[in-house]
This record gives structure tokens, sequence and C-alpha cells, in this order.
């Protein structure tokens, strides 16, 4: 396989003024095959937003500041306090481009409500206050551990990669997910157990988005655009977690295999 070129996009240090990076989002898409890249963040505008879209094979849409709520007609609750709008801006027009070239595209955490958002879905601003429940949303480290489990949707493109089969209700014809040294993990079908750190989350889904998975008190934690090529996007951190869970790797494999064709 080619090493696709995966265009990542950058965290911001609102004290430094500074774009950083989390070394795990390097990592997972070096381990499955990609040469990963930061994207700068003046890529607000068309012009700019275009030309990143043309760079890459892929593009990765990190974890991070709250998305704006005036993104989705609402104004900041008490909770929603750490907003970066030029993020927003920047990864609002690169998806954009990104879907009009039908570019794979993968999101993880503030990556599936800013996916979600920018086509037209809202968000839970704050879901211990908004949307209590007795799951743990927002764990604590270490960060690969897991805090919950999802339900993975029988038949959707998450299920089929990750325990293979024919995707029916009763999970006939699917097998453990195998590291790669043929260990099982997660032997029941489309129980799957993640990490969590997020107080936002998927309240309407855009009509253009299809769940893959669901929390036990129904936040949606994984989303495909059936529409493109590959589009994904989970509300977990795989990065964190993908040395110790081959489902985790697995979902980033799916995701550069799509950019590599």
């Amino acid at each position: 396989m080619v090493r696709p070129v995966i265009g990542v996009t950058p965290l911001w240090d609102d004290k430094l003024r500074s774009l950083w990076m989390l070394p795990g989002y390097f990592d997972v898409l070096e381990d499955a095959g990609a040469t990963p890249v930061m994207l700068p963040l003046r890529g607000g505008d068309p012009e700019r937003a275009e030309r990143l879209a043309d760079l890459c094979d892929g593009f990765l849409f990190t974890g991070g500041h709250d998305v704006d709520p005036a993104r989705y007609g609402e104004v900041p609750g008490p909770r929603t306090t750490k907003l970066c709008p030029a993020r927003d801006r920047m990864e609002i027009a690169l998806l954009d481009a990104v879907l009009r070239r039908d570019k794979p595209v993968l999101g993880i955490c503030r990556g599936i409500q800013l996916i979600n958002v920018a086509l037209g879905g809202t968000l839970w601003q704050d879901l211990p206050s908004e949307h209590p429940s007795a799951v743990e949303h927002h764990g604590t480290a270490p960060y690969d551990r897991v805090v919950h489990t999802v339900t993975v949707v029988p038949g959707s493109p998450l299920a089929r990669a990750l325990w293979g089969g024919d995707g029916k209700d009763d999970g006939r014809g699917c097998g453990a997910v195998l590291d790669r040294d043929g260990r099982a993990f997660h032997p029941e079908p489309y129980a799957l157990g993640v990490n969590s750190y997020h107080h936002q989350a998927v309240r309407r889904l855009a009509d253009c988005l299809e769940p893959m998975a669901t929390a036990p008190d129904g936040i949606v934690e994984a989303v495909a655009m059936p529409s493109r090529r590959f589009v994904w996007a989970v509300q977990w951190h795989p990065e964190f977690a993908h040395a110790a869970d081959p489902a985790q790797q697995r979902i980033v494999d799916v995701f550069v295999e799509a950019c590599a064709r």
C-alpha cells in the first residue's frame, strides 16, 4: 500500500496562542501506514481551504475546543466557555472543500461534533446539565481505559469493519476483533468498550449522517455519511487506546486504507 498523506487539523493553546498536537494522533496514523502532517489554522477562507483540500489524500478532524453554538443557532450556555472561532472557520471551510472532492474524512471527539454541525445538526452544549444520565462521558486518566460501552449498529460500516460477517442482527457470521498476533478482543458482536472525554455531544443528527454506534443513554457515539466514499466520526479517542485495543487501531486502519485507494 502506498503511504497516503493525512492532513490533521491542529489543536490550539489559548494561553500560548500557539498550534500544538497530541502525538497519539500521529502515532495511530503512522501505525496504520499513513504519513500525517499538521495543517495550518489560517484556512478559513475558501481559497485557502481549497488549497489544503488538494494537498492530502485524507483528513483527520481532531478533538479540542467546543464548537461555537452560534453555528447551530444557539447562544453559549454557562458551561460552554472554551471556544476557538478560528478553528471553527478553518475546519468548516476545509470540510466543505474535502467533501466536494470526496476525499476520506475521520472525525474524533470534537471532530464528530464539528462535522455534525457543519452539515446541519445540533449539539448538547453540556451533557451533565442538559442530558444527565448514569453514563460517564467525561472520564479521567489513564486515557486508554474503558469508560463505558457503545452498541454498534448491526450492518453499519463500523460493524462490518470490526466484526465482519453478514451484519445481521443476530450476529451470526461475525468473529471477534483480532489483533495482529491473532488474539481475540470484543468477542460479543456489536458491543464495544470505549474511552470517553467530552461534555458535549450530537443532539440532532444532520440529515445526511447515519448513526453507527450509541451509548447506553442514547447519545450518538459514531456516525457515517453514506453519500460519500468514506466519512466516519467517533465521539471517543482511538488514538489514546489503539496500542491496547486492536478495535481502535482497526478504525484508523480502515480510514487509511480508504485514503490509499
